[in-house]
């Protein structure tokens, strides 16, 4: 008879699965509480102590360990001396074996256990046989994923156990397995090197857009797991109407949310291809969605929504004035929702808002033959820190507008450009080669509205050209990082024509 290993956490479909493999003619050994939900189901089912002559030992810490169950899959059918050793040591050989690990994530989060509790939740017979029944794919079939239970089923029942299946299914263990272990490293490595000599990073596929950027990609979506509090993001967002989100419908998600969640007043943020083309806090979100939409009402067209508060009617009436592709907010009033629901085209999403500080994600960028990691730019700055340089002191609707303005800076392409006028943006320019285009063209869009407003700057002005070219705009407040050559002449400048600037030491480069 041929013969299983069942051991899982996840017994989603286990019975019925079982019961087929019984049918079939196979011999069923099982482990723990998986034995006992076979066993119950009135299912055959043979201990593993009963098949290796040993008991669970050292708590439950050693029980598959043991020749009888590690010589049984990896023993190579097509060695006739493995054969003989087994015959030898009376080992009988297992040709599948059905195991998923639990979610360490979960083991992690769970507040009632300590650090000792967490490190007994390390599973290593799991892991061990999963590793053994891969590394001898060609004899035997590892089953880690419930969902590939009836396809299992189906080709054992049709002559279909072929070599190419049972690798695939090797690779999706090796990788079953490898997630897990990412995120045991990543328990055990808190609290010390940030960027260690070997990083794994544990990914679970969430979604499957229907194509890339463009229509000749492929595309998949992850999510990124985390040994520590969970990360809400928008793979965590519920879609309450509308066709599935695109590649590039994600990116422009995530980017208007994580703007929206910068601040703790009623927020709106409206984003075109990952640009906060509009962004205003106020004191009520009809407001703030009004100023962010003025922000650049030709790029709204078409653009992501998130605001940081429940909709409510009013401003459900004003989402209802223009073409959006997406809606994103932590709720809905119940007339506001029967209201956006009408939007045709339209995806509405809810996702609650993040609670707190940001959670400090890796940054992770590809690059030819590899990825660069760094630190998010995500840190509170310290405004005790900032120099005001000018003769002009900033006043303190300035200094709120340069708060704001500095919290949304690292949100924009560099060489990033601002303009700023009540917790509003009016005008920006980004991912221009130089810092002097990126200043013309948020003139341009702010157009008259640059009158009185601040400017911020996610680097220094290597020239007087680019505040100059801000001054005659209308702008009378600057705050920029400081730091270039030519600061005194930067300075000067600003001093000519009265308005105030401040430097603050740190630049906002995103590339």
């Amino acid at each position: 008879m041929p013969r299983a290993i069942l051991s899982v956490y996840d017994k989603t479909g286990i019975v019925e699965f079982a019961t087929g493999l019984v049918e079939l003619g196979y011999d069923l050994i099982s482990t723990g509480g998986t034995f006992h939900t076979l066993a119950s189901a009135g299912l055959p089912v043979t201990q593993v102590s009963d098949v290796t002559g040993s008991p669970e030992i050292l708590d439950g810490r050693v029980k598959t360990l043991h020749p009888a169950i590690h010589g049984g899959l990896l023993a190579r059918r097509d060695v006739p001396d493995h054969l003989q050793q087994l015959a030898a040591h009376d080992i009988t050989p297992i040709d599948m074996l059905v195991s998923n690990l639990y979610p360490f994530e979960a083991t992690v989060q769970n507040p009632e256990l300590g650090q000792a509790d967490i490190v007994e939740q390390i599973d290593i017979g799991g892991p061990a046989m999963l590793r053994a029944a891969s590394k001898n794919f060609n004899s035997v079939i590892v089953v880690t994923d419930p969902a590939d239970y009836p396809t299992a089923l189906e080709r054992l029942q049709a002559s279909g156990n072929t070599v190419e299946w049972r690798r695939a299914l090797a690779a999706k263990a090796f990788g079953h397995v490898s997630t897990y272990d990412s995120l045991v490293a990543a328990f055990l490595r808190q609290g010390t090197e940030q960027f260690p000599e070997e990083l794994s990073i544990g990914l679970r596929l969430a979604k499957t857009p229907k194509y890339g950027e463009n229509s000749h990609q492929k595309a998949a979506a992850y999510t990124r797991l985390r040994a520590g509090s969970p990360a809400p993001g928008i793979l965590q967002a519920e879609q309450l109407k509308g066709d599935e989100l695109s590649f590039n419908n994600y990116l422009d998600a995530d980017a208007a949310w994580q703007a929206a969640q910068l601040f703790e007043d009623p927020t709106a943020c409206v984003v075109k291809h990952t640009v906060p083309c509009g962004l205003a806090v106020r004191d009520t979100l009809s407001e703030a969605y009004q100023a962010a939409f003025d922000g650049d009402p030709v790029s709204a067209f078409g653009g992501i929504v998130a605001l940081n508060r429940t909709v409510d009617l009013d401003t459900a009436k004003l989402l209802r004035k223009i073409k959006l592709d997406i809606v994103i907010a932590p709720g809905y009033d119940e007339d506001a929702l029967a209201l956006v629901m009408k939007k045709k085209g339209t995806r509405i999403l809810t996702l609650p808002n993040r609670e707190g500080e940001q959670i400090e994600e890796l940054d992770i960028r590809p690059i030819s033959g590899g990825v660069l990691v760094q630190e998010p730019d995500i840190h509170a700055e310290d405004q005790s820190a900032w120099k005001v340089v000018t003769e002009k002191q900033p006043t303190a609707e300035q200094l709120a507008d340069f708060a704001f303005a500095w919290r949304a800076i690292p949100l924009v392409k560099s060489n990033a450009i601002v303009y700023v006028k009540d917790q509003a943006i009016i005008g920006l320019g980004a991912g221009q080669p130089n810092r002097l285009e990126s200043v013309a063209l948020a003139s341009r869009k702010a157009g008259d509205r640059a009158q009185g407003a601040i400017m911020a700057s996610d680097a220094f002005f290597p020239f007087a050209d680019g505040i100059e070219r801000a001054i005659d705009a209308g702008i009378t407040a600057v705050i920029q990082p400081g730091g270039s050559v030519n600061d005194d002449e930067v300075i000067a400048s600003a001093n000519a024509a009265g308005i105030a600037m401040v430097f603050t030491g740190r630049r906002h480069f995103r590339h």
